[in-house]
């Protein structure tokens, strides 16, 4: 949960020097600099097209665990999750995390896999932990700010939502999601 603070200021400056060097020990030094090249496109891009093709490579690069084997089993519980499977994805995925706990995104496709089962504090919690594990991905930040608004906690979400749109702002469900909550939260401080 640390770094998902982070994203909302909330973080000591000796936590972030922390995960840095845990991020730079855990990947490879090019597959880095190639991150950061397209998160800094993205977020510069000008068209949805151009968006696209940066948001396409980036979860190329967050879906490899590593692991032909762990990459199976994300496969297989994205697979079961599209079919409307929860309780299938949630077993691929559990077996996921459980092998292959820092891999970030194994954690937040359980988390949807959750939300989906209707099982939101589970949700929530693997939103973190992939958050804590990945905090550029802008998906799993928009996710967590769709579920802290379905629960009521709109300056949480906007704060999320506003995340995201310097992440990445030709999200495609971006400014319907601010113009949503701006006006509910209008006059309050952020």
């Amino acid at each position: 949960m640390c770094l998902l603070k982070n994203h909302f200021g909330l973080m000591t400056c000796s936590l972030v020097i922390c995960f840095l060097s845990i991020t730079a020990w855990s990947q490879p030094a090019n597959t880095q600099r190639d991150e950061i090249v397209l998160l800094q496109s993205l977020a510069e891009a000008t068209s949805s097209s151009e968006a696209s093709k940066f948001d396409r490579e980036l979860q190329a690069i967050w879906s490899k665990s590593g692991s032909s084997a762990m990459d199976l089993l994300l496969r297989r519980g994205q697979d079961a999750l599209e079919r409307g499977e929860y309780s299938l994805a949630l077993q691929h995925l559990t077996a996921l995390v459980d092998h292959a706990p820092t891999f970030a995104e194994g954690w937040h496709l359980r988390a949807k896999a959750f939300f989906n089962a209707e099982l939101i504090g589970p949700a929530i919690s693997d939103m973190e932990q992939s958050l804590e594990l990945n905090p550029n991905n802008y998906h799993a930040i928009f996710g967590l700010a769709m579920i802290l608004e379905g629960i009521g906690k709109n300056n949480e979400a906007f704060k999320g939502y506003s995340v995201v749109k310097k992440m990445h702002p030709n999200h495609e469900n971006i400014d319907d999601a601010l113009k949503r909550l701006e006006s509910q939260i209008n006059g309050i401080s952020l």
